[in-house]
């Protein structure tokens, strides 16, 4: 997959805060935000791909026939 360039716009004390950061990853300030949102894409990726694969299925019974205990029978309150 291809890379872009991108040019944002940041206050200086979260600048310098980024720059300290990368610093300490040994890293770049665009490596560092690159991987942070490519993490949050797989996350929102792998979400969204789960519940696509949920409501896909057919809906199952929760019970098969059987009758269910009481409240009370199970809960000694």
């Amino acid at each position: 997959m291809g890379k872009v360039n991108i040019t944002i716009t940041i206050n200086e004390e979260t600048a310098n805060w980024a720059r300290i950061e990368a610093a300490k990853q040994r890293s770049s300030i665009s490596r560092m935000l690159g991987e942070m949102l490519e993490s949050q894409y797989q996350q929102e990726h792998a979400y969204t791909q789960a519940m696509q694969d949920f409501f896909s299925r057919k809906p199952q019974p929760v019970s098969s026939g059987e009758t269910l205990p009481r409240r009370e029978d199970r809960y000694d309150r």
